[in-house]
């Protein structure tokens, strides 16, 4: 199995990004879900980017890779992600949440969506529907722990069992819900997932990271299965 991917999800602001994209980071996530804490401006969300090509152009040392981004929408019009994702210069939109598969379709493939069900049975069903529409480079799909109240973010643990079902017959699996630089490491030799997304497991704050979290969740992922 290569090597896990990680999402660090939430970001906010340049510095987080930095830090995350230095810890070896895959992928960086920005929630633009207005009613989230963590919601952000796609317009700071072009300025991140950016500043990140900045410095990654101007180090010395070639880097050998550079993160995919990832923006999070929920119920949002297709046409509204696509503008967004080209004005950001972000990759990928995560869909979270009740998305029907014809926005996948529309939006493919520079689309995935996160399943937040309720049983196996469920999982089985939506990962059937949606899992034909992910980016050949990225992720199929997320699994994502269901919360009625919210979309993500709550730091509720996912059904292990269910994503580890779902990661057999979808290789490019990202498990997200309740991880921490406690669990990830369990939860990637349980699961066997793509990769692993955290938001508020490396968090001081909604919005604000913590730098040795965000660290040392990014070194257990990747060291789970060495």
């Amino acid at each position: 199995m290569t090597d896990v991917r990680v999402k660090i999800c939430g970001i906010t602001n340049l510095e987080d990004a930095q830090v995350a994209l230095d810890a070896g980071a895959d992928l960086l996530g920005f929630i633009f879900y207005p009613k989230s804490p963590r919601y952000v401006e796609p317009a700071q969300v072009k300025e991140i980017v950016a500043g990140l090509r900045r410095v990654s152009d101007q180090s010395p040392i070639p880097s050998p890779r550079f993160p995919k981004f990832v923006g999070v929408f929920v119920n949002e019009d297709g046409d509204n992600v696509a503008a967004i994702l080209d004005h950001t210069g972000i990759n990928y939109a995560q869909l979270h949440g009740g998305e029907p598969p014809t926005i996948l379709e529309r939006l493919a493939p520079r689309a995935f969506k996160a399943l937040r069900p309720t049983s196996r049975e469920e999982a089985l069903i939506d990962a059937e529907s949606y899992g034909k529409f992910g980016p050949a480079d990225g992720p199929q799909l997320m699994i994502d722990a269901y919360d009625p109240a919210a979309y993500g973010g709550t730091g509720k643990k996912a059904d292990w069992l269910t994503a580890a079902g779902l990661a057999h017959l979808y290789p490019r699996l990202l498990l997200a819900g309740g991880l921490t630089p406690v669990n990830v490491a369990q939860a990637v030799r349980t699961v066997r997932p793509w990769g692993v997304d955290v938001g508020s497991g490396v968090e001081i704050e909604p919005g604000r990271k913590d730098h040795p979290a965000v660290r040392s969740f990014i070194a257990r992922a990747k060291g789970a299965l060495a």
